[in-house]
């Protein structure tokens, strides 16, 4: 019995692997950290072979731990970190470069320089998206430019780019099948999501030829099978979606209106405009939230770029905490007549700012500051950036409402955290029971084509909530740390 549905979720700082049994349980689980590497100033990049070695290992792992072999698992379903960017041979499959990672700022030029030339409004009417080094065109065009001979080969039609889900769909298969789906495609620049077609004019202003593009699926769609001898027989894959995306998902969001934020490495909210191209107002994106059986439903998507790497960066960086689990009890003990407040713009300003030279700062410090009230900063960091984004949300689309905000991600373990959520946006926060939601929502895709999961209506019906945190402080206390936090970030502006 194929009763199994196994998910791939490749994040920024760690691969894992999770299979699903039929009533969407998660029976086991694999996962392992690979390294990040920062060669430059605001550049970040990783090894595509540790991203495909650590994929294959928790695949592995995870099938180990669930007693489950190839011939039980009915499909695969793929979920990945967007805009990061990859190109590889087609011939060998060995990529020319590492892998430029969607933080990666290194194209900044290239963006103020196109947006000197005034194409910005061409991009955002086609693509939804601003000129902004976090998408995956200007890191098509570095690589083309900077590697030697890369740009030759690609005119010659040897070489293949692709973001992350694209490049593990070509190691799986063997080679066999160069695609990707529609939520990831929408995230490159390059592709019309009005027309869900590659753009020449776009591509010629970018100078990137069409031969290294792959074909556009569906997010849930025949995307190959992957090559006997990596998992002891071949295993369908019909799903792929980027993590956000898949989070929108596996929150059952399916309806017009509907909104989820989810907390890693950054933070990401996203909310559904159904079949509405809403073009923002508020320096937010449209997207495509996803395509199934040949329908498009769009949406508004504001990122944050660190969110859970401020609590990384505490722990690696500074070296205040052993373990981000103890940044909320350490939030919590914080004296609360101190206010400190920390703009994470370690990689500039996301979302609605979009600032790639704002940096970092920390502003209120006393000499009664300590650890606490530095955690308490960071974690706090989150909360007003996810103000910051449904604001702009509200602005821009008359479908949104005051509506509960389904949350995910790691984060959202912290009862610190949702609460002082809560708080700052004066509206409740939904905590599902099931928190590895993008995972989810990659399982649900292709175990739905695979045809062993039920339809939206009915995956729809079975999200259950775990806990419902509701706003608790008084509207001048709010009105004041609102105050605060919007003149440290105009601080930080370029």
């Amino acid at each position: 019995m194929n009763d199994y549905v196994i998910a791939i979720d490749q994040g920024t700082t760690s691969s894992r692997a999770i299979v699903f049994d039929t009533d969407f349980r998660n029976l086991a689980t694999g996962q392992q950290e690979f390294q990040q590497h920062f060669p430059d100033s605001g550049w970040v990049e990783h090894e595509p072979e540790d991203i495909w070695n650590t994929t294959v290992l928790t695949m592995r792992a995870a099938m180990d731990k669930a007693g489950a072999s190839a011939r039980d698992i009915a499909a695969i379903g793929i979920t990945n970190q967007r805009e990061t960017t990859l190109i590889w041979d087609r011939v060998t499959g060995k990529p020319i470069h590492r892998a430029i990672v969607w933080q990666d700022r290194r194209t900044t030029p290239l963006c103020d320089l196109l947006k000197a030339d005034g194409v910005e409004p061409t991009f955002s009417a086609k693509t939804g998206l601003l000129l902004d080094p976090y998408f995956a065109g200007t890191k098509i065009a570095w690589l083309l430019d900077n590697v030697p001979g890369a740009r030759a080969r690609a005119t010659a039609g040897k070489l293949a780019f692709g973001t992350v889900d694209c490049f593990l769909l070509w190691r799986l298969t063997g080679g066999k099948v160069h695609v990707t789906d529609a939520s990831n495609a929408s995230r490159t620049l390059l592709y019309n999501i009005r027309d869900n077609a590659w753009d020449q004019e776009l591509l010629e202003i970018l100078n990137v030829p069409d031969s290294l593009l792959p074909e556009v699926k569906d997010c849930a769609d025949n995307f190959g099978e992957t090559a006997p001898e990596l998992f002891g027989s071949a295993i369908p894959i019909r799903g792929v979606a980027g993590d956000q995306q898949a989070a929108l998902i596996g929150q059952a969001c399916f309806e017009r209106g509907t909104i989820k934020s989810t907390y890693g490495t950054g933070c990401f909210a996203v909310l559904n405009t159904g079949d509405e191209l809403v073009h923002s107002q508020n320096r937010l994106v449209s997207t495509i939230a996803y395509r199934l059986r040949g329908k498009t439903t769009y949406a508004l998507e504001g990122s944050i770029f660190v969110a859970g790497a401020a609590i990384q960066w505490l722990r690696d960086g500074l070296q205040t905490l052993d373990s981000a689990t103890q940044s909320g009890p350490m939030a919590a003990a914080a004296d609360p007549n101190q206010q400190v407040y920390l703009v994470p713009a370690f990689v500039g300003l996301g979302a609605p700012h979009w600032d790639a030279n704002a940096r970092g700062a920390i502003f209120g410090l006393t000499r009664g500051t300590g650890r606490n009230e530095i955690a308490r900063a960071a974690l706090e960091s989150v909360c007003y950036q996810t103000l910051d984004l449904l604001e702009a949300m509200q602005a821009d689309f008359a479908g949104s409402s005051d509506a509960a905000l389904r949350v995910d991600g790691g984060m959202v373990a912290s009862d610190w955290t949702m609460q002082r959520l809560a708080d700052i946006l004066d509206r409740p926060v939904h905590r599902p029971q099931v928190l590895e939601t993008t995972a989810l929502g990659a399982a649900w895709l292709a175990g739905m084509r695979a045809g062993v999961w039920p339809d939206e209506r009915g995956f729809a019906a079975t999200w259950k909530l775990d806990r419902c945190f509701e706003p608790t402080i008084d509207s001048d206390t709010r009105r004041r740390l609102i105050t605060g936090w919007r003149d440290a970030v105009r601080r930080t502006l370029s």
